[in-house]
């Protein structure tokens, strides 16, 4: 009988040693004709469409096109919401073998800057403006201090750019499934950024290994509204649909409203979304007016999915929902629920290993594996983890160990099945007068309570205890927030070291691309003095 926090994934499916740009030339090839991309453009008469088979001559002809003006092996960025360029560029990249480094389309001059330098871009691909970001004028303003960058190309005039392609005089370079192909910048949760540097393999198996345990059912409709800046975007719904060979709907920005139309009008059975996505979608006027019948799948992660929320989603959508675990530098995804696992499991855990992936918790000082059901670290080994941070050595190595583990940071504890339940990062572990306090515990309380909509707990400074346990709470729709009420209540589950000493009310959290919670972000906002405490 397993005795030790120790497991390792199914050996089925095998590893797929396959290349990005060869994942769409086997599916233009299998299904030419079969609709691969459909741009969501809010407009009807604008929605382009793409088959198999005109996305993948598409994507040689971006892939000629950049050979025209970079070399394999160079890195090209790209700065735009979530447009089917982004897409063709994607896969252009990895057929011409060069390595597509993705930029927040929100980032200002600074973050632009940071990134560009740090990943030695040659060129980058951006668009003049979104949502009111002048993008390309930042892009301008910066490119002077990019030692690296030769290119500024404009989305906009993006078949100027496609004319250059020559097939008759550039020759596309033989790719390898463990060459690097994407740079994704991480750590949005606390503050400094890393580029992670991932290879092909990682990232069309996890996609497709992703979208195989959700159920979604081969050449169904799929589709994306997670941004494409982010794995959860470009590698699980890009790359687990054409792996799928599905056909996508790409929804540029998320608008609730938007989706459910997306979803009615093209029968669409699956996606992904963060738990703020699926809340928006299910509190929209028109949710009750739509035709949703079609939709039987839905995959989330990156923040907690309490029991009556995942209740809520399956009953009110009647779809299987799972969940997902992981973080960017193992491509992302490591361990996932199942669509028939119980309400408790996918409320309460990250379910089990993906296939071909080995986990481990650990004593996060000793680093001994522990016994089951013991809180320690969660560690990943397989195929899956990334080459490392892109010129940062000593990052590396404090992340991925001498026997390829990679040490996430995220506390954890797994039963005897291998299924894991996340118990905070440690890095939020908040010290209060010497005793350790996990938020996560805190904050999956309070989610429960029906005054709440969203929540962070983290620790506030104080000269007596070094840090004393504060609520951010963004309230439910319709519903006041009363400090009283939600101490009592706590009060009732908690110690009294861990019900929070202070409130506040918040009407947006800042979030990082995948729809988690930046805590540091929250904290600098709590030190300028823009939240007022509740009385």
């Amino acid at each position: 009988m397993q005795n030790e926090s120790y497991v390792v994934g199914p050996k089925v499916p095998l590893v797929r040693e396959i290349t990005v740009g060869g994942l769409l030339a086997s599916a233009a090839k299998e299904h030419p004709e079969r609709l691969a991309l459909i741009e969501g453009a809010k407009a009807f008469e604008n929605r382009r469409q793409w088959t198999y088979a005109e996305l993948h001559r598409d994507a040689s002809l971006v892939a000629h096109a950049l050979l025209e003006k970079f070399s394999p092996g160079e890195h090209i960025a790209v700065m735009a919401p979530n447009i089917p360029e982004w897409v063709l560029l994607q896969f252009g990249c990895a057929l011409s073998g060069m390595v597509l480094v993705t930029v927040n389309p929100s980032y200002q001059p600074e973050e632009i800057a940071y990134v560009l330098k740090q990943s030695q871009c040659a060129g980058i691909f951006v668009l003049p403006e979104s949502r009111g970001n002048r993008m390309l004028a930042s892009v301008q303003q910066v490119s002077g201090k990019c030692e690296a960058l030769r290119e500024v190309i404009r989305l906009d005039e993006w078949d100027k750019f496609v004319s250059l392609a020559d097939e008759r005089k550039t020759v596309l370079p033989k790719v390898k499934p463990d060459d690097a192909v994407m740079i994704q910048y991480t750590s949005g949760i606390t503050g400094f950024p890393k580029g992670a540097l991932l290879h092909h393999r990682g990232l069309v198996n996890n996609g497709a290994n992703t979208q195989e345990r959700m159920g979604v059912k081969e050449g169904s409709v799929w589709i994306t509204t997670m941004p494409l800046f982010h794995t959860g975007g470009c590698v699980l719904c890009v790359l687990g649909a054409v792996a799928l060979r599905t056909t996508q709907i790409l929804v540029e920005v998320f608008d609730p409203g938007s989706v459910l139309e997306l979803i009615e009008t093209y029968g669409a059975s699956s996606m992904v979304g963060v738990p703020t996505m699926l809340i928006a979608l299910l509190e929209h006027p028109d949710f009750q007016e739509r035709n949703l019948s079609s939709l039987t799948r839905i995959c989330s992660g990156g923040s907690t999915v309490p029991a009556d929320l995942v209740n809520r989603f399956e009953e009110q959508l009647g779809v299987k929902f799972t969940i997902v675990f992981g973080q960017t530098e193992s491509s992302p995804v490591s361990s996932m629920t199942r669509p028939d696992d119980t309400t408790e499991d996918k409320a309460n855990t990250i379910g089990g290993p993906m296939p071909n992936v080995e986990l481990k918790i650990i004593d996060p000082e000793k680093g001994n594996i522990l016994p089951l059901d013991t809180m320690g670290e969660y560690c990943a080994r397989g195929y899956l983890i990334m080459q490392g941070y892109y010129n940062m050595e000593e990052a590396t190595a404090a992340t991925i160990d001498k026997d390829g583990w990679l040490h996430t940071g995220d506390l954890c504890s797994m039963d005897e099945r291998g299924y894991c339940k996340v118990e905070g990062r440690l890095k939020d572990m908040i010290i209060r007068g010497g005793e350790n306090i996990y938020p996560r515990e805190i904050e999956d309380l309070l989610f429960e309570h029906s005054s709440v909509g969203e929540v962070a707990v983290l620790g506030l400074p104080d000269e007596r205890l070094g840090e004393v346990v504060a609520a951010f709470i963004r309230p439910a729709p319709g519903k006041n927030i009363s400090r009283e009420e939600l101490f009592t209540y706590l009060r009732e589950h908690l110690s009294p070291q861990k019900t929070p000493r202070h409130w506040f009310r918040v009407e947006e959290f800042p979030l990082t691309g995948s729809g988690k919670i930046q805590k540091f972000a929250l904290l600098k906002q709590w030190q300028a003095g823009e939240h007022s405490e509740l009385v």
